[in-house]
């Protein structure tokens, strides 16, 4: 367990995060049931593998766990996800979008139907989901929704389209949500990770990975455990003074 974990308290704090299955998602939701928090972690798929995960998450002795199967493409099982959750607790103090689909093309060669498929996942998706969840927040006047990004939203390469302007498109709408509400109590920030060792960044170029690294202050990437610690730092009090912010965690990336 890192120190920063162990410095912030999420006890009684109820946390929906997409994309649990893996990664960036995965970590997040372990490091905050790890604190304290029930966590609504959200797949695509409950395969054995997840529930497995869910179960020894479960006996860990600190927050809880439950398994919501959520499509962020597919309207109805976004709302079965929803009152899923609700039956379990009609409070919810902090949301992670971090699902999201990978996608590499040049401009010429990236069919149409790849960018709307990439934007289904990374950006409509989300929207949705967080519309639903800021309701439910708004009820109690305050929460936390916090976007998982990407360096690519704002360092261009070649082939990097659809991922990029999906990133980049969430980082706009990270600030329009924070402004209309903030009045609520509801904050809106953003994580962008540069290179980090996941499932998701192995399908990259190597030339480009090692290329990006290259270019970082710190010449090295990330572990999914230092976005998890910039995560629950945006859920916890600590930052209760900082919305509408997109905040690089890319190794210095300048």
């Amino acid at each position: 367990m890192t120190q920063i974990t162990s410095q912030i308290n999420l006890d009684g704090a109820y946390a929906i995060i997409t994309g649990a299955n893996r990664g960036i998602g995965k970590q997040i939701s372990e490091t905050f049931q790890a604190a304290g928090a029930h966590v609504f972690a959200c797949t695509r798929e409950l395969n054995s593998d997840f529930m497995d995960w869910v179960e020894t998450q479960k006996q860990s002795g600190t927050g809880d766990v439950t398994p919501i199967q959520l499509d962020l493409t597919d309207d109805q099982s976004l709302k079965s996800a929803i009152n899923d959750i609700r039956m379990v607790s009609s409070k919810i103090d902090i949301l992670v979008n971090s699902a999201g689909v990978a996608h590499g093309s040049l401009f010429q060669m990236t069919p149409i139907s790849d960018i709307k498929t990439v934007f289904d996942v990374n950006f409509f998706g989300q929207i949705a989901l967080s519309q639903s969840v800021s309701r439910l927040m708004a009820r109690n006047k305050s929460g936390s929704i916090i976007n998982i990004s990407s360096s690519t939203a704002h360092i261009v390469d070649p082939g990097t389209l659809a991922y990029g302007t999906s990133k980049a498109a969430l980082n706009r709408a990270t600030k329009s949500m924070a402004i209309e509400l903030g009045e609520m109590g509801i904050r809106v920030n953003a994580i962008s990770p540069g290179v980090t060792n996941t499932e998701m960044s192995a399908q990259m170029d190597d030339n480009a990975r090692s290329m990006l690294i290259a270019s970082s202050v710190l010449k090295k990437a990330a572990s999914p455990q230092d976005i998890a610690n910039t995560a629950i730092f945006l859920a916890s009090d600590l930052s209760s003074h900082i919305t509408g912010q997109i905040i690089c965690v890319d190794g210095g990336i300048v």
